[in-house]
């Protein structure tokens, strides 16, 4: 990991910090540690905004570090069929392969440093697999996956796919070329990542290299969030200490800062973390399982229209989903 690098950052674009006094550093509300868990056929996850409160993350709904794991022979796993509506899911991958379809005959491979960005919108049912090869031979699997909910007006769009290529993510650096940016969606600092989103978003995955810090600028009416891939560093202009699977929740300003620690694990060389902020929606949110609407009715609705099949029909078994207890997320 990663699989999205240069030898020399200097040759990239630089991402200048924003200028003092104007600028306000944004401070670290709290940090949280990602519990672990297991998730379609079962291959381990960490659940990377548990118990952070949905105000500090709309228009995000939930991150799951997919890995790092290293897979023997027969080990590798993916998800069953299953529904999505009224969201977008984002599959980052840094190492391994998947294979997606859906229900509508779409679908492709995304391999090492490539993201799947599925607009759900009104609905369909879909399927993450592992490529026989890699059932066959195991190895390396590691990414991402990031829910962002969609606006109330957006909810019901015609569902589609962007395949973002490694190759067509907009790398950056720093000054001192501390800090490797990829720049997988939204604007920073005047440059543009390649993914397209009905809700304004910034997302990137940043390597910095033991010792160095970075102060991004970062828009002031989106929200803040860091969470460590690998490694160990601080955020904050006060230095407060992460490590592996912890987020970081920033407050408001006009930057965020995050600095590696000056001796990192053999197996880890730097601190990896993905940034990540967005313009808040501030609408009702019901959310249960696969679906993420604005009411209860829209929720049954949404399970109404899958049970029947009008969210389109799979080759194989689907999921057995049912609405009794479906809650709106607190806060």
């Amino acid at each position: 990991m990663p699989a999205i690098t240069v030898e020399n950052p200097l040759t990239l674009p630089a991402v200048a910090p924003p200028a003092a006094p104007e600028a306000r550093p944004r401070p670290v509300l709290g940090v949280v540690t990602a519990p672990t868990g297991f998730e379609g056929e079962g291959f381990p996850v960490r659940r990377a905004f548990a118990g952070i409160k949905y105000r500090h993350l709309d228009p995000f709904i939930m991150m799951d570090q997919m890995g790092e794991v290293e897979y023997a022979p027969g080990e590798p796993k993916g998800t069953p069929w299953h529904p999505h509506r009224g969201f977008e899911t984002v599959t980052y991958l840094m190492d391994g392969t998947f294979v997606h379809q859906d229900s509508e005959g779409g679908g492709g491979v995304i391999n090492d440093g490539d993201t799947q960005w599925m607009t759900a919108g009104s609905g369909l049912l879909h399927i993450e697999a592992p490529p026989e090869k890699l059932v066959m031979t195991g190895g390396l699997f590691h990414g991402i996956q990031l829910w962002v909910n969609l606006p109330a007006k957006d909810k019901m769009t015609s569902p589609r796919y962007q395949d973002i290529g490694g190759g067509n993510v907009k790398l950056l650096t720093t000054p001192d070329g501390g800090g490797l940016l990829r720049l997988i969606a939204g604007d920073l600092d005047g440059h543009s990542g390649p993914g397209v989103t009905h809700t304004p978003i910034t997302l990137v995955h940043a390597t910095v290299s033991p010792g160095a810090e970075i102060t991004l600028p970062w828009q002031s009416d989106y929200n803040g969030l860091a969470y460590v891939l690998s490694g160990r560093g601080s955020v904050g202009t006060d230095h407060r200490p992460v490590e592996l699977g912890q987020t970081a929740v920033f407050g408001d300003g006009d930057s965020i800062t995050v600095r590696a620690d000056d001796k990192q694990d053999g197996n880890t060389p730097n601190l990896e973390v993905i940034l990540l902020g967005g313009r808040p929606i501030r609408e009702p949110m019901a959310h249960y399982g696969p679906f993420v609407m604005n009411s209860q009715a829209e929720l049954r609705q949404a399970f109404e229209d899958f049970q029947a099949g009008r969210l389109g029909r799979a080759p194989g078994p689907v999921p057995h989903t049912t609405p009794d207890d479906a809650a709106p997320t607190a806060d």
